[in-house]
């Protein structure tokens, strides 16, 4: 089945493994999926995920293993809440002094910019722009 917004595709399946308290997930794979997985992972947002090949032909499989705070009936989300901002039918760009900040610094915007998938306060650090993927907090 193709899917025309892959990553927004690939942020619903996370917020939707979280809503019912999943340790994992898995989507197909692709490089800036795999690019917003490493930033999650760098940022502390998740705690791990890894590719691998699936089962059907050769799709390979990205796994990301979510992170929760409390023990069992504590247990809450490091990730309170996830956002689209750039779609298909929508592009969304800002130049290097419009980063939008997400919660006065408490969340990340994902950018992709002509030197890669990269968090807003590294292009901000950089002096880059690009195009506003989502919000993580």
């Amino acid at each position: 089945m193709s899917v025309s917004d892959p990553i927004g595709d690939m942020l619903t399946r996370v917020r939707n493994a979280i809503a019912v308290g999943h340790s994992t997930v898995a989507m197909p794979n692709s490089r800036v999926k795999s690019a917003i997985a490493k930033i999650l992972k760098e940022e502390g947002y998740i705690s791990g995920f890894e590719v691998v090949d699936g089962e059907i032909a050769a799709v390979k499989v990205l796994r990301i293993r979510l992170k929760y705070i409390g023990e069992r009936r504590e247990r809450r989300p490091v990730i309170t809440g996830m956002e689209r901002v750039s779609r298909p039918g929508r592009r969304v760009y800002t130049g290097k002094k419009e980063i939008p900040w997400v919660l006065s610094g408490m969340g990340i915007a994902i950018l992709t910019t002509p030197k890669g998938v990269m968090t807003d306060q590294r292009a901000r650090q950089l002096g880059v722009g690009g195009e506003v993927i989502c919000r993580i907090w």
